[in-house]
């Protein structure tokens, strides 16, 4: 629709710029046709004073005006040209078919450019370490995707922005709109379940497990269902998996940052893990925010409904990967108290050291 839209607008142009010099044509045109005709009319006085039916004086009056008025229509001629109008005209022509179009277009490859593609959504840049950038780019997708929400880049833009500021729920929501909309890859369907897993605070759900299932050659869907498989107590099979994992987590991606602190607490060294200092591990930002996140909402679920010694530990273990100790040695204290006396979270304690 744009190029249709240009050609209309130059042929437009193009118009006025000729439309002149057909009308000057026309004119003079016009102009040699009135001499023409006085011309005959100057024939006709003669006939009729042939035939008698003209007085001589009358004749001689009216041959003068008929002269006069042809000798101005031949002034009109002569003063105008033809030939050289007419090489004007064609120069004109030459000019704004030919000349004006090469220019344009020269103009145009050196100081446009004609080869660069339109750029996606996702790779308009912003700033997004100023403040409140990161929510002023989500609004104006958000806004964006309000008047088209068929638009399939879009979601996929904003579902990893909404993971990054921990809206979970959101983020699950645009994974499955982008996924409706025509990606239905392996990549979605694991985001997807990752975040139906940070929506159920760690918890691989049977609705994330499904997804992964959808996923299952890509690293970050056998990470999470080997994580299925530890929630499930299958412990053994968990580490397995972990390890035969372990060579590609090498980033620093939540599953990456999980699947290095889940292999490295099956191994018994999860308190060595990572340095010890005072801090979290350095995550960047934005994982660390999620991962605090999914750890407070498990902590939270845990304090109002109790749960599984399963949960309790990846409680504990979580606090202890984020250098915690003191609130790792508090959920210890509130698993004793909620489940009693339990193997697998005395062993748990004994295993890091709290």
């Amino acid at each position: 629709m744009l190029w249709i839209a240009l050609a209309a607008m130059t042929g437009l142009a193009m118009g006025f710029v000729l439309w002149p010099l057909a009308f000057r044509r026309r004119e003079r045109a016009g102009e040699s046709r009135e001499a023409d005709f006085y011309r005959a009319q100057l024939d006709e006085i003669a006939r009729d004073v042939e035939r008698g039916q003209l007085p001589p004086d009358e004749a001689a009056s009216a041959r003068t005006e008929a002269a006069r008025r042809l000798l101005a229509a031949s002034d009109k001629l002569t003063q105008a040209k033809p030939a050289s109008a007419l090489w004007r005209r064609r120069a004109a022509a030459v000019v704004v078919f030919v000349v004006l179009p090469l220019v344009a277009l020269g103009v145009y490859a050196r100081v446009g450019q004609p080869d660069l593609p339109d750029e996606p959504l996702a790779a308009r840049r912003m700033d997004l370490n100023a403040p409140g950038a990161i929510e002023a780019a989500v609004s104006k997708i958000e806004a964006h995707l309000m008047k088209e929400p068929g638009d399939m880049r879009g979601w996929e833009v904003l579902a990893p922005v909404y993971m990054r500021l921990g809206r979970f729920a959101d983020a699950a929501g645009a994974y499955r709109q982008a996924i409706r909309l025509g990606d239905d890859s392996p990549q979605a369907r694991a985001a997807l379940g990752e975040a139906l897993v940070a929506m159920a605070d760690g918890v691989v759900t049977a609705d994330a497990r499904a997804e992964f299932d959808k996923a299952a050659d890509t690293p970050k869907a056998k990470f999470y269902l080997a994580l299925a498989a530890e929630q499930d107590g299958k412990k053994d099979e968990a580490k397995k998996a972990y390890e035969a994992l372990a060579p590609l987590a090498k980033g620093d991606a939540p599953w990456m940052l999980g699947l290095r602190a889940h292999l490295a607490a099956l191994n018994g060294g999860a308190a060595t893990a990572a340095p010890q200092t005072a801090s979290a591990p350095a995550f960047p930002p934005e994982q660390l925010k999620m991962i605090k996140g999914m750890v407070q909402g498990l902590a939270g679920r845990l304090a109002k409904q109790g749960g599984s010694a399963e949960e309790w530990a990846r409680l504990i273990r979580a606090y202890s990967v984020l250098h915690e100790p003191d609130k790792a040695r508090e959920a210890l204290a509130s698993a004793r108290k909620a489940l009693g006396a339990n193997a697998d979270i005395d062993a748990l304690a004994r295993e890091l050291r709290l």
